[in-house]
Parts: structure tokens; sequence; C-alpha cells
């Protein structure tokens, strides 16, 4: 009985080590295939999201200054 703590342990990690190594394996040769369709998805996907931002960013400058102009503050530079 003293020695079945070693051999489980063992046997644990080979079973482990073993699937680990092919998970790894598999995941990496997948990664290989679709690479060129995968990059261009994200370049696409980050010049939308770029798009957006900029637009966001332009539509809240113009809400800013016309409700500055309601106000009547004061918009001229020193």
């Amino acid at each position: 009985m003293e020695w079945f703590p070693i051999v489980a342990v063992t046997f644990k990690f080979l079973v482990l080590g073993t699937g680990m190594f092919f998970a790894i394996k598999w995941h990496y040769d997948q990664g290989k295939k679709g690479k060129e369709k995968e990059r261009r998805a994200v370049l696409r996907a980050g010049a939308k999201v770029a798009a957006v931002f900029v637009l966001s960013l332009l539509g809240l400058g113009l809400v800013t200054f016309v409700l500055a102009r309601m106000l009547g503050l004061d918009l001229t530079f020193p």
C-alpha cells in the first residue's frame, strides 16, 4: 500500500503530460492552417473598431460644440 501513491501520481503525471502535449500540438497545427484568413479577419475587425471609434469621437465633438453654443459659452481661442 505504501507504493500505491507513488505509482498513481506517476501514472497521473504521465497521462496528463501526454494529453497536454498532444492538445498543444493539435492547437498549434490548427493555428498554422487558417493563419492568413484569421489575420485578414482580425485586420478587418480592427479597422471597423477604429472607424467606429473615430466616428463616435467626431460625433461627441460635434454634440459638445453644439451644446456649448446653445449654452452661450465662449468658444474662441485666446
